[in-house]
């Protein structure tokens, strides 16, 4: 049985301290609300108000929380909440993002069969009235979303959280030892973490969390599944777009300069493959004009996906310009590059190419997902390139033989089967 934990003095003041820096920022972030209400209009604004805990519209008490940063926590959550959702047919679902594309794959992915919320700003009297308005049985963090006051207001109110699918790379390892005081109680507060790898798990043990709450419930990125929807989904979009039989390219999940060098990487490529067609898909949608702006001053024929008009023979390079549509696209491509990878974020989910049979090609930064890369890079379904000789040498490799490019492809899907122990793990670990 675990002893009551007591947080010392210094570590006291350090939690004091982190909640003092969010009060001097909340002026600030009441202007920018101010600021959104006059750019976007009422209805956004009035959403953000639950940033301030102002929790008009949250779920019924006693169901479950779980918090997502963003899109790709949504995607990687599906599966626990589809399970949920089956488990727990009239228990209600609060899924809380920080962002408005994490909000819309919630609405996309759910519906009306959960409710979806801005997670307030982490100071303890917005948390408190979060979690007195809500009642929840139990809160899931995903990945590393680690609230200091969330997890201490919780752990008052002896509400169970846990950390599923952990993820602790090396960086944010040193950056939490850095604030210890503050990092070894949030630890201490919560009833179970479960690691997406050992990387993950021996970090966290270095950060001092408790043994008896650690466990290895390995990657539920591996539960990926494909919407039986989506192959219709995909045909439509092809004939729409008129790709007909040409060779597709897809730079997923892209960051500033990541575009710049695929694009040189097409003009080496269509000197063999003048058929071959690019598809750019931005992370982030505030980027769609700028890569709109890059695509014309370098004299790229292209058309974007919002303005649903079909490619021409003369068409070079589609600009994935709407959210959600990551996953079709890769259903549309031959070979495939996944973003964030030479901006040095730490990598893209690869799986999402891999699911589509589809091979890839990543920069050498993947600190965010070392083991699925590391899997598939021994797979043969995924290429680390350190340079754009090495992108292009590969990427020709692929598209000249076709029953290569093709055993990569399954080589990836193979891999995805053969690792989809995650979701039975993480619903034992969480008893549900």
């Amino acid at each position: 049985m675990r002893k009551p934990y007591r947080p010392s003095l210094p570590e006291q003041f350090s939690l004091f301290a982190y909640t003092l820096v969010w009060l001097l920022l909340l002026p600030f972030l009441a202007v920018w609300w101010l600021y959104s209400r006059y750019k976007h209009g009422v209805n956004y604004a009035a959403e953000h108000l639950t940033r301030f805990a102002v929790l008009a519209q949250v779920a019924q008490k006693n169901g479950f929380l779980l918090h997502c940063a963003s899109v790709g926590e949504v995607v990687t959550m599906q599966p626990v909440v589809q399970q949920l959702l089956k488990a727990y047919p009239d228990v209600a679902i609060t899924i809380s993002t920080n962002t408005l594309t994490g909000r819309e794959r919630v609405r996309q992915l759910y519906a009306d069969h959960v409710c979806h919320m801005y997670l307030p700003y982490d100071l303890p009297w917005f948390m408190a009235k979060l979690l007195r308005k809500l009642q929840p049985r139990m809160v899931l963090i995903t990945e590393m979303e680690l609230w200091p006051n969330l997890v201490h207001v919780a752990w008052r109110q002896a509400i169970p959280v846990y950390v599923v699918n952990a993820r602790m790379s090396d960086k944010s390892l040193r950056t939490y030892q850095r604030l210890a005081y503050l990092t070894k109680p949030l630890l201490h507060k919560l009833s179970g973490i479960g690691a997406q790898g050992q990387r993950d798990l021996e970090n966290y043990q270095h950060l001092g969390a408790l043994s008896e709450t650690l466990r290895l419930t390995h990657n539920l990125k591996f539960n990926i599944n494909i919407d039986p929807q989506l192959p219709d989904q995909i045909s439509k979009l092809g004939q729409q777009l008129n790709i007909g039989s040409r060779l597709v390219m897809v730079a997923g999940s892209t960051h500033e300069p990541e575009e710049s060098w695929i694009l040189e990487c097409f003009r080496l490529l269509s000197k063999d493959f003048q058929d071959l067609l690019l598809i750019i898909v931005p992370r982030h949608p505030q980027r769609f004009a700028e890569v709109a702006t890059l695509l014309a001053e370098q004299n790229m024929r292209f058309v974007t996906l919002s303005s649903q008009q079909a490619c021409q023979d003369t068409t070079q390079v589609i600009l994935g310009d709407k959210m959600g549509m990551l996953q079709v696209l890769y259903g549309l491509a031959n070979v495939a590059f996944i973003g964030g990878s030479i901006a040095a974020r730490g990598g893209h989910n690869a799986l999402e190419s891999a699911v589509m049979g589809v091979p890839a090609v990543m920069g050498p930064s993947t600190y965010n997902n070392p083991q699925i890369c590391q899997t598939l890079e021994q797979a043969g379904a995924l290429v680390i390139v350190n340079n754009q000789q090495q992108m292009q040498h590969t990427l020709q490799a692929w598209l000249h033989d076709t029953a290569a490019r093709e055993s990569a492809g399954e080589a990836g899907r193979a891999v995805i089967n053969n690792n989809r122990v995650a979701l039975a793990n993480t619903l034992a670990f969480l008893k549900l």
